[in-house]
């Protein structure tokens, strides 16, 4: 296993390469290295703030035939096969952005227990999650809302469309821009993915 160093602007240039095959050789050979040495360095955290085992799972794009992928990420969750019918976390990044998120994605057969949940606790929602945070309904788009214009009623119709809505997804994290310095100091990397993983534990906690 590589240690992570952080991203360069070379990374994020990946995606703009052409061709599903130039631009996949690209992403295993620079980018899913990384991203599986950041994902494997927090396990151990992970495992310890869960309870739950954690393992890491690095995007493979494999049902990609003709169009190159726009995003890529290592997935943490508790299950040694698979992570998208789970709760989990993921680091990635799209062209433009590195995210850090915590993700219950259309998939998961607990989505509707789980946004009754929330719905329950919403003043416990807004209060978890800090204002510099977002959110993002559709893990395949790199569009995001940010935390502090998400209202109560802007919540209950995120959550009821998530309770609701067979293909919904509820995500919530941090991105940072490319040109963010922190990515470029790979120990404050870790480390900001850490405390933010630590902020996103309780919504973990109401998938239980």
């Amino acid at each position: 296993m590589s240690e992570f160093n952080g991203f360069t602007q070379k990374d994020f240039d990946v995606f703009s390469i052409k061709g599903l095959e130039e631009r996949m050789e690209a992403l295993r050979g620079n980018i899913s290295p990384k991203l599986e040495a950041v994902a494997a360095e927090l396990a151990p955290d992970l495992t310890a703030m869960t309870g739950d085992e954690m393992f890491v799972h690095v995007a493979k794009h494999a049902r990609r035939t003709t169009n190159p992928p726009d995003d890529t990420w290592a997935a943490l969750a508790a299950n040694k096969r698979g992570y998208k019918k789970l709760p989990h976390f993921q680091i990635g990044m799209w062209g433009t952005h590195v995210f850090v998120w915590f993700a219950v994605i259309y998939e998961s057969p607990i989505k509707k227990e789980f946004a009754k949940t929330l719905l329950n606790n919403k003043a416990e929602v807004q209060s978890i999650v800090p204002n510099h945070f977002v959110w993002s309904l559709d893990h395949t788009k790199p569009e995001t809302i940010p935390h502090k214009d998400v209202d109560n009623e802007k919540l209950t119709q995120m959550l009821e469309r998530l309770e609701n809505i067979k293909k919904a997804e509820l995500l919530c994290g941090i991105t940072l821009d490319r040109d963010d310095k922190r990515l470029q100091d790979g120990q404050q990397f870790i480390d900001l993915c850490r405390d933010s993983f630590e902020t996103l534990l309780p919504l973990y906690r109401y998938t239980k």
